[in-house]
């Protein structure tokens, strides 16, 4: 490479009625910009979600997000004019993150880099991957835009109207070389295996500002194919790392970053739970590293025994959630048969035994399923109850590509087919005579019992 090139990397803005940080981190960019800075390229990064950007914090005017020690909380936000499509909603509609003053300062600020590279997470959040490119255009105008992550991945054409130059759906490294080598005509030296994740370098932590936690990630896909999760369209397969390379990430990043809190976003950590889970555990165990581990994705209860809840108590597993969805055994069945009613009865009374409070013990129910009544989620809460744990109502976001798409597409009273911004479950896209938002609403406050 005669010269070295600078690409910067964007966090996008979220557009939306409501948003909280629940260890939320861009693992993917990170995980680029490790693999870009491996080729030799100079990283800037813009975090448009960053909770301590200083120039906000040093901004008399804005209210300060509460945080909490464990790495969640609130972010910046602004009350904005709510899209056309949306305008019937009577909720307000935020901007969630750094005013665009702040990011036009930063953007200003910066040399011109070669590229732009953008991620994006839900699909029903490009609003905001929408602005926030409109305003690098403005300001770094010719510089070519490159839109990835989850939304271009699952929508790609309609992330080809976001004005950004290319869209490059899947997984980064792999697009990234072969877009790098047609836009620079130059090849790209390193190469991970795909075939091992632990051949990818380690994720370029020291980009976040301030880390109040890290992510994780232990392995890329999942096992199963549940009818309502986009996972296998996410990733090829299932794959898995040596589980001692990933508690010498824990312990590097807790010796360089003084990082107390860890979030798993895995889809599957408990599955196969000797090559991963057990032996990893215990290494943290016998460590005695003064560290905590928060699991907001649905763990796997099946896995629950006896042994696995003392080691998660004992490792530090603070936060912990399972995916149970439904108590209906027929649904269970048709959406991927991955959980019994007798798993969740077990799982429960192993981690009570292991030190586990019950209202620790969160566990994820769906709900506004396409055709699913009110009744059953009803009867799924008080199940749930019944065990000792502690029900989660997770509002169903409609997901092209996966196997109930096509039904959704039927009964929702929306648009789904063509606006994304109709997937946002806060609408409960789905909702019909037999699951209304009135009921929804009764159904949240019997959680709370």
């Amino acid at each position: 490479m005669s010269q070295v090139k600078t690409i910067l990397l964007i966090n996008p803005w979220i557009h939306d009625f409501s948003a909280y940080d629940l260890w939320t981190k861009p693992l993917g960019l990170l995980y680029l910009a490790a693999f870009l800075r491996k080729n030799g390229f100079n990283i800037q990064f813009i975090d448009c979600l960053d909770p301590w950007n200083p120039q906000m914090r040093g901004d008399s005017t804005m209210r300060l997000p509460s945080r909490l020690p464990s790495g969640r909380g609130k972010y910046f936000r602004e009350t904005i004019p709510k899209p056309a499509t949306l305008k019937t909603i009577s909720k307000r509609y935020h901007r969630y993150g750094l005013t665009p003053r702040v990011f036009r300062e930063m953007l200003l600020a910066l040399p011109k880099p070669a590229f732009v590279l953008v991620t994006s997470m839900m699909t029903y959040w490009y609003p905001g991957v929408f602005e926030t490119i409109g305003v690098v255009q403005e300001i770094m105008p010719g510089v070519p835009i490159v839109l990835g992550g989850n939304y271009a991945t699952l929508c790609p054409q309609h992330a080809a109207t976001s004005g950004a130059d290319f869209i490059l759906p899947g997984y980064g490294e792999e697009k990234l070389t072969k877009f790098m080598g047609g836009l620079f005509n130059l090849e790209i030296p390193f190469q991970p295996d795909e075939n091992n994740l632990d051949s990818y370098p380690a994720p370029a932590y020291d980009l976040i500002s301030r880390p109040e936690q890290i992510p994780l990630r232990t392995s890329r896909g999942c096992p199963f194919a549940c009818s309502y999760c986009a996972s296998d369209i996410l990733n090829s397969r299932f794959q898995r790392r040596d589980p001692d390379k990933v508690f010498a990430e824990i312990a590097s990043c807790h010796r360089d970053f003084q990082v107390r809190h860890f979030s798993l976003y895995d889809d599957a950590f408990l599955v196969h739970p000797r090559e991963m889970a057990i032996p990893l555990l215990r290494r943290i165990i016998d460590s005695r590293l003064p560290v905590r581990f928060h699991c907001p994705n649905g763990l796997h209860l099946s896995e629950i025994n006896e042994e696995m809840a003392g080691l998660m108590y004992q490792a530090g597993f603070q936060t912990i959630r399972f995916g149970f969805e439904t108590a209906d055994v027929r649904r269970q069945c048709t959406t991927g048969g991955k959980v019994s009613n007798s798993d969740l009865m077990q799982a429960v009374k192993y981690l009570v035994k292991a030190g586990y409070q019950k209202d620790e013990i969160g566990v994820y129910l769906l709900c506004g399923l396409p055709g699913q009544a009110a009744a059953e989620v009803r009867e799924s809460i008080a199940f749930v109850q019944a065990c000792g744990a502690r029900p989660i109502l997770a509002e169903y976001s409609p997901i092209p590509g996966t196997a109930l798409w096509d039904e959704a597409v039927k009964v929702s009273p929306f648009d789904i087919a063509t606006e994304p911004l109709y997937h946002n479950n806060s609408l409960i896209p789905c909702q019909s005579a037999d699951f209304t938002l009135e009921m929804y609403r009764d159904l949240k406050s019997l959680t709370l019992l």
